[in-house]
């Protein structure tokens, strides 16, 4: 795809802008929590605050505890909203391919310098970020318009070395549901389910009870 490096900038960013993220005021919640793990279940309680730090309680078994306590940080990390210039500001970006799909690549510069998106109906339907250490690729499949921007569905990631190309653990594959709660959208359900080598792993993590905190 032939454009400028103002224009790649421009088409990645709207796609940016239209996912779904809590505003200044969001209130935090409180939630019952039922975990399953591989069929044994374990159930407690979740509070993600207004500033968004989390806590889980009554989940005596410490493992359990922190597998919840993972899936609301990455909850939270993801609902921040962060300006587009704070995330983004020393990046370059350029076109890349328009996949058979209709998406459109974008290549990252900058300080994200070997990173690539993928762009589809307005959203991010492909990341490939080096983070941590590793590589994490993530497809989303489907999505929910909340009317307020989009939030994944259906997608997988896969982790692999940066320098060797090794893939590293299994490929999981995520199903999110989501519950509106005084104008807010609160993750009410999410399965995941990884295989690898040893057999397959499925964690479901149930919301219930969904409140928000008084402001």
């Amino acid at each position: 795809m032939v454009g400028t490096q103002l224009a790649a900038r421009d088409f990645f960013r709207a796609a940016y802008e239209n996912r779904y993220t809590w505003d200044a005021a969001f209130p935090g919640y409180t939630a019952d929590v039922t975990f399953t793990h591989n069929g044994q279940t374990h159930t407690g309680k979740a509070k993600v605050g207004s500033d968004l730090k989390y806590e889980v309680t009554g989940i005596s078994d410490e493992a359990a505890q922190k597998m919840v306590q993972g899936q609301l940080f990455e909850v939270s990390i993801h609902r921040v909203r962060r300006g587009f210039e704070d995330s983004h500001g020393n990046n370059t970006f350029r076109y890349g391919e328009t996949l058979a799909d209709g998406a459109v690549e974008i290549l990252m510069g900058g300080k994200a310098e070997g990173d690539r998106y993928e762009i589809k109906a307005n959203e991010v339907s492909m990341v490939h970020r080096h983070i941590h250490g590793v590589v994490v690729t993530i497809h989303t499949h489907s999505s929910h318009d909340t009317g307020a921007g989009y939030l994944s569905h259906r997608y997988d990631s896969v982790y692999h070395d940066p320098k060797t190309g090794e893939q590293k653990g299994g490929l999981s594959h995520f199903e999110d549901e989501y519950a509106e709660v005084g104008g807010y959208y609160l993750l009410s359900r999410r399965a995941i389910e990884t295989t690898t080598e040893g057999g397959t792993d499925r964690q479901e993590f149930v919301f219930s009870n969904l409140a928000l905190l008084e402001a």
